[in-house]
């Protein structure tokens, strides 16, 4: 708690600390040698010879570790990646994991969460049973078998290094937590973790979700207090929980469980929630990690102003951009956040860069729809005139899965054949979304509604979004425009 009260204090001070200490450590690095590291003594010069840079820029500097080289990025060896989907050119990313990263980042993240927690709650009884760690959808990897590299997805690859002391309170094994075939670990994980005093639990909603109703399945059990009568906590992150808090509430009947929000990714850990009054996420300051600000507006510009932590104002949505101790150089995250409040600094994750659809941990982006819609209309002569796509959220007795309407010029030959054809694109180019989907453990099918030609041009002149650059949006991480357009269909 002092380490965090240190950069709570001199936020700045910190962040201009762990600036020079990056350019230093990397300025030999083959990177840093093309940047001219040695001669960058400001900000201002870190700009001028570094532009912001998105995952296909950086790729051919990554592509050189993921053959074997070494000192591309950061100086200490690079030998593990994180897998994850979303790119515009490739089914997955692979993001450098260092040392310094797991020690420094994200295993410092986990222990000050940890710490955050007891500070809010010294009643607090979680280490008097144990954490069930909920992993991510792929197993750690090898690339070959001459290689000494390996991926997976982030949490798979801290589950993999975690020093010996924290296995001894985290459930399941190691072994069951890194099993490949999610619907035999779902299986696994229900048969060992329910006979576990659990006080804790750590993982995505969704995944949560579908372990705890089968446990559920498993004992007969009404609600998971009577599996778990000494669960507390709830650490949650990487999607919204806005939309699964009723279903958490009749899963978890306790006015006394306690819901806590992270934000980390494979690039880093960026936040905690660390007061009991609001979800607003405190800024993690000294994890390695420096930070600079695109104002919204700004984004999609090719050479775009860019803001340092000091300048940010309130209320305003930025992109964030970060530089680490994983070699990632002023690189665009793709997300998007808000600040609600300064010294401390503190923020919302407002979206992403782009429209995409995340409520489930599937990373599904315009491109991968795009690709879907192409494929399926080809397979069935169809041809189509607008569509837009959205989530459809997790009920008591149902799973979730994505909705999509779609106005076609050219209705398919057979619309289940288009259905499963979009459904088998979208697994094919994003593995995530197939993970997802995998024998419909955690994703049903697509549901789509065929609606009468006019249908958009009337939604959007409702909207007065008629002409101009005005475009119906493709794809939306909410149901905003699910809703509005099923409202308008009804009179039809």
């Amino acid at each position: 708690m002092h380490q965090i009260e240190l950069f709570l204090k001199y936020p700045i001070e910190v962040q201009q600390e762990l600036f020079g200490k990056l350019i230093s450590t990397a300025k030999d690095t083959v990177f840093g040698k093309e940047h001219d590291f040695k001669n960058i003594k400001t900000l201002n010069d870190f700009r001028e010879k570094v532009p912001v840079r998105n995952y296909e820029v950086l790729y051919p500097y990554i592509k050189r570790l993921l053959n074997g080289e070494q000192q591309i990025l950061w100086p200490s060896d690079v030998n593990w990646f994180a897998k994850s989907s979303g790119t515009t050119n490739s089914r997955s990313k692979y993001i450098p994991v260092t040392n310094e990263a797991l020690e420094d980042c994200h295993f410092k993240g986990g222990k000050d969460m940890i710490s955050i927690y007891v500070n809010n709650y010294p009643d607090s009884k979680i280490y008097a049973g144990k954490g069930l760690v909920i992993g991510g959808s792929h197993q750690i990897n090898q690339f070959d078998k001459k290689s000494k590299s390996y991926y997976g997805d982030v949490s798979a690859v801290i589950i993999k290094n975690l020093p010996f002391w924290s296995q001894i309170k985290k459930t399941p094994p190691t072994d069951i937590a890194l099993m490949s075939d999610w619907e035999e670990k779902i299986e696994k994980m229900a048969e060992v973790t329910s006979e576990e005093n659990v006080t804790s639990i750590y993982g995505v909603p969704t995944w949560t979700i579908v372990l705890i109703k089968r446990i559920l399945e498993l004992k007969n059990a009404k609600n998971i207090l009577e599996i778990w009568p000494n669960l507390q906590l709830f650490v949650h992150g990487a999607v919204s929980f806005l939309p699964y808090r009723r279903l958490f509430k009749e899963l978890i009947p306790s006015d006394d469980m306690r819901y806590m929000e992270t934000y980390n990714a494979s690039e880093g850990f960026f936040g905690i929630q660390d007061t009991k009054k609001t979800d607003e996420l405190l800024l993690m300051l000294d994890y390695g990690i420096f930070y600079e600000f695109i104002p919204f507006e700004e984004i999609g510009k090719d050479d775009p102003k860019v803001l340092s932590l000091e300048d940010v104002e309130l209320g305003k949505n930025y992109a964030m951009v970060i530089s680490t101790n994983a070699g990632l150089w002023r690189y665009r995250i793709g997300d998007t956040v808000r600040f609600t409040s300064k010294y401390p600094f503190r923020i919302k994750i407002s979206g992403r860069t782009k429209h995409f659809i995340n409520a489930f941990g599937e990373e599904l982006i315009i491109e991968n729809a795009e690709k879907g819609i192409e494929h399926a209309c080809s397979r069935t002569d169809a041809i189509i005139g607008d569509y837009t796509a959205g989530p459809r959220y997790f009920g008591h007795s149902e799973k979730g899965g994505h909705e999509w309407i779609i106005e076609f010029k050219k209705l398919p030959d057979d619309l289940d054949k288009f259905v499963e054809i979009l459904d088998k694109t979208l697994r094919r180019i994003n593995s995530d979304y197939d993970a997802k989907r995998f024998k419909n453990i955690a994703l049903n099918k697509p549901l789509v509604h065929v609606v009468k030609e006019g249908t958009f041009y009337r939604w959007m002149k409702k909207r007065d979004k008629l002409g101009g650059q005005n475009k119906v949006p493709r794809l939306a991480n909410s149901r905003e425009y699910l809703d509005d357009i099923l409202l308008l269909t009804k009179d039809q």
